[in-house]
């Protein structure tokens, strides 16, 4: 049996139908770029993210950047982040010539750790003039952006605490959590809707997917939203007009009118990663370290993601059997190259490089048939069988 990480293919075919009416409505309107799908879209995601605007933009990676530019972020700035993400997150803050500032994660979530982050700004800051200063490179500290990771938002209520208090902006990654919640004072919020900003990508491995790149930022800030428009767009007020240096960063219109098709199939397709999840947390308990929902979140399962000390020798077994992984991810972020300049060392923070060590993404694809699940669940149980004895 072969089993992808994910079968796109089996997702385009179950709405094939709306997919080419989608088109084919781009097609005879003519209109590509800033037109009216996108228009339809920004409303509906603001309106389900619980936020007043949405801005679509060409990926996630540019959501991120154009939500610190819209927020003054710069040179002398530094941004605290998780160590344990994708790439893009730390990216768009050094793209903006700032600095990213690394909290070790939570292993129950994979989340940045607002105990540790609340340990950075006592240890390593001090306040000036109501701002945070960060002692040893005297960078003024502007925003924290907190990843919610796999599908599971981070512990939010004590990271927005600790904001409010040292004024620092909160701009949520969230990338792989589109529509998931997390209950904040009795109140249930869905990813993206408890900071400033909420970033969003839209790329093929996501619950919500385009054909190819795109993103999308909401927020409540008039000002902010302004400052978004102009920037996606070369900073132009009107054509051929410019009030500052932007970005051409536009989610097309066909991109547009295929993620309206994809949304009115989002929450089918969560249930079905929920079932999966499930299933495999029930078959696999005894063999390997199982990711947990923490009580106070309905996450949306972007990812499943189990932990192991034989992480690599399973991969191979798994592989040899037809059955795709991938690992998020094999290096963090502080040990990359390109960070060297920051300082920082191996064993600054563990428990994000144990995590890059020990993780293994199973396929949790919608479209995964009950027998191919029931085929990846017989393998692992295979491989520690055979290992044990």
């Amino acid at each position: 049996m072969k089993i992808p990480f994910l079968n796109l293919v089996r997702q385009i075919e179950e709405r094939k139908g709306e997919i080419e009416k989608a088109i084919g409505s781009v097609l005879r309107k003519g209109i590509f770029i800033l037109g009216p799908k996108l228009s339809l879209l920004e409303k509906k995601v603001a309106k389900y993210v619980g936020k007043r605007y949405a801005v679509g933009v060409g990926s996630g990676t540019d959501a991120l950047h154009l939500a610190l530019r819209a927020k003054g972020i710069g040179k002398g700035d530094g941004v605290i982040t998780t160590p344990y993400t994708f790439f893009a997150t730390a990216e768009a803050i050094s793209l903006t010539g700032a600095r990213p500032f690394f909290v070790d994660i939570e292993l129950d979530s994979y989340n940045l750790d607002g105990e540790k982050l609340a340990d950075f700004i006592e240890k390593e800051c001090r306040e000036k003039n109501g701002n945070l200063i960060h002692k040893r490179t005297g960078l003024k500290i502007r925003a924290i952006i907190p990843v919610h990771l796999f599908g599971q938002c981070a512990k939010m209520e004590r990271i927005l605490d600790l904001a409010r208090r040292y004024n620092l902006s909160v701009i949520e990654d969230a990338a792989q959590s589109f529509g998931a919640e997390q209950k904040i004072k009795g109140k249930w919020l869905k990813a993206g809707s408890m900071g400033e900003i909420g970033c969003f990508s839209f790329y093929p491995t996501k619950n919500l997917w385009a054909f190819g790149d795109g993103g999308m930022i909401v927020t409540s800030e008039k000002e902010v939203y302004h400052q978004l428009c102009l920037f996606r767009n070369h900073g132009m007020v009107k054509k051929n007009y410019h009030s500052c240096f932007g970005w051409n960063s536009r989610l097309d219109e066909i991109q547009a009118a295929l993620l309206l098709v994809n949304f009115r199939s989002l929450k089918e397709g969560n249930q079905r990663r929920k079932e999966i999840f499930l299933y495999y947390n029930e078959h696999l308990k005894d063999n390997v370290i199982v990711p947990k929902i923490l009580p106070f979140n309905r996450p949306v399962f972007n990812q499943y993601v189990i932990r192991t000390l034989k992480r690599d020798f399973l991969r191979s077994f798994l592989e040899r059997r037809g059955i795709a992984t991938e690992v998020y991810y094999p290096l963090p972020l502080h040990l990359q190259k390109c960070y060297r300049d920051l300082g920082y060392k191996k064993g600054d923070f563990p428990k994000a490089e144990k995590a890059s060590e020990e993780v293994l993404a199973l396929p949790i694809d919608p479209t995964l048939k009950e027998k191919e699940r029931k085929y990846i669940v017989d393998c692992i149980a295979a491989f520690f069988a055979d290992v044990d004895n």
